[in-house]
């Protein structure tokens, strides 16, 4: 339990590092093979997460979050993200869509693990 939690903890503290990794003000994450940007400081939301984030906590050097909608696509929140850790266990790879992550998943190259304790809110910039 406490190695969960202290997992927890250090997925958070990645997911924050990478989505404001880009430049001070702004973050960033692959959506659809394309980078959007975030334009707010994300605020912890536990267990309120609608929209799939997906943080490749193992992955290569370049990897951001993944989500799985941005606005203007069809049911989108307008950022409440329900955190999904990702792991490698093969060689990581670049993912840059929730259809990559998910493939990935299928085939057993990744492990996805939902945790609610780490939804939280940070609107995507259209």
């Amino acid at each position: 339990m406490k190695k969960s939690f202290v997992l927890s903890l250090l997925a958070v503290a990645a997911l924050v590092a990478a989505v404001y990794a880009a430049k001070p003000g702004f973050g960033q994450l692959y959506y659809n093979g394309h980078i959007v940007r975030t334009v707010v400081p994300p605020s912890a939301s536990p267990q309120e997460g609608r929209d799939a984030l997906y943080a490749i906590m193992n992955g290569v050097s370049d990897q951001l979050a993944v989500v799985a909608v941005a606005p203007g696509a069809r049911g989108y929140h307008g950022g409440q993200w329900a955190f999904h850790s990702v792991m490698w266990n093969t060689t990581p790879r670049l993912l840059t869509s929730a259809a990559e992550v998910q493939a990935a998943a299928s085939s057993g190259d990744v492990t996805i693990t939902r945790v609610p304790e780490n939804d939280f809110k940070c609107p995507v910039q259209p």
